[in-house]
């Protein structure tokens, strides 16, 4: 046979069985295969909704995250190796490079950036779907601002020990009528359903939420969760107005699973969605952080700035050993082995070894020289 001839015939059957589902059929593999998602967060959440889309033959992944792969994450992070963590490679190369052996037709577009309000609506710009592989709920806040200004669906996730929820955001539903949404399906939208600030009108407070860093994570837990994501996510992708519009908790170490029914969840007096005002996309960006639950913090510039990865190494050979990968170069100063820097070219640094974010500063300009 024919090479030509047998690609088409792998391609042709490839979603074969995904194709004989009735709910997604012939049509709605040619709507998946047109696709373009968005993944915010390529952590355990991330890398489970990456793998699976890819699989289910979306078009275009653009996959963002602004950390490097660790030991801690290869417990629940399916995407990476020992490899990975050893080098501290960031998240969204390790990422793209395992899912090019996945597919490799699927288009790529790689961001190691840290994700806010001055970059968020240039990630969305040409997106149908955006999926939350966060693990931050300031972040789910500004989705949700960009989700409804822009009027692109998208999925949140969250999962702490053995306990998980999902829902799903359509804010073409949330308008007057089809000629008022952005709808690239041209399918008429269901009206009337909340956004995110509906149900939780404003971010939990500091300290008061569990995080992975204190009650882990289970893996499995993870992955039901991340499936439940990738599940909304095809409904929204196929148009299946019959979908239920539910939040879902679940607990699996006593399998629970409980769906709460938020077809009248909407509020009229909601900020964002009613008086569409966009509260998270319209505030500053912070220029350094701590990162939850670890030794290390993460360091902007104070304004947007390039870095040429190449000839900061080529300065710094002298004093440091370096470690450079397309999207990053890691400095280990010879004098200072107990801190080290992952620099990426957008300008920022995630500094190791230490929690002050005085001393991360400093040492950022000490290295960088700003």
């Amino acid at each position: 046979m024919p090479n030509a001839e047998c690609q088409m015939n792998t391609s042709t059957n490839r979603y074969h069985r995904q194709s004989l589902v009735a709910q997604v059929g012939t049509s709605g593999q040619a709507k998946l295969a047109a696709a373009r998602v968005l993944i915010l967060g390529m952590g355990a959440l991330g890398s489970t909704i990456a793998d699976q889309l890819a699989r289910a033959g979306v078009a275009l992944l653009r996959i963002v995250d602004r950390d490097v792969v660790e030991w801690t994450n290869l417990q629940r992070q399916t995407l990476y190796e020992e490899s990975d963590a050893r080098r501290g490679v960031p998240k969204v190369e390790a990422a793209a490079r395992r899912l090019r052996t996945i597919r490799s037709d699927l288009t790529i577009d790689l961001h190691a950036i840290d994700v806010d309000a001055s970059n968020i609506e240039l990630l969305t710009r040409d997106i149908d779907l955006i999926l939350d592989g966060s693990d931050n709920a300031e972040l789910r806040y500004l989705i949700n601002d960009v989700s409804v200004k822009s009027g692109v669906p998208w999925v949140m996730g969250g999962c702490i020990g053995v306990e998980g929820r999902v829902v799903a955001f359509d804010p073409r539903a949330m308008r007057d009528g089809p000629s008022s949404v952005r709808n690239r399906s041209g399918d008429a939208p269901a009206l009337n359903r909340p956004c995110l600030r509906c149900i939780f009108p404003t971010p939990p407070a500091a300290g008061e939420l569990a995080t992975c860093d204190t009650a882990g994570a289970l893996g499995p837990a993870i992955g039901v969760v991340a499936s439940l994501q990738v599940a909304e996510a095809m409904k929204l992708i196929v148009g299946d107005a019959t979908a239920a519009m539910t939040l879902t908790t679940l607990d699996i170490w006593t399998n629970r699973l409980h769906s709460i029914d938020l077809k009248t969840a909407r509020r009229d007096d909601c900020s964002c969605c009613s008086k569409r005002q966009f509260d998270f996309l319209n505030r500053p960006t912070v220029g350094g952080a701590k990162l939850c639950g670890r030794n290390a913090v993460q360091v902007r510039p104070a304004t947007p700035t390039r870095i040429d990865l190449a000839a900061l190494a080529g300065r710094l050979r002298p004093v440091a050993t370096l470690d450079a990968t397309d999207l990053m170069l890691k400095v280990e100063l010879r004098e200072r082995p107990e801190h080290w820097l992952s620099i990426f070219g957008d300008g920022r640094a995630i500094v190791f070894g230490t929690s002050d974010l005085a001393l991360a500063r400093a040492m950022y300009a000490r290295v960088i020289g700003t």
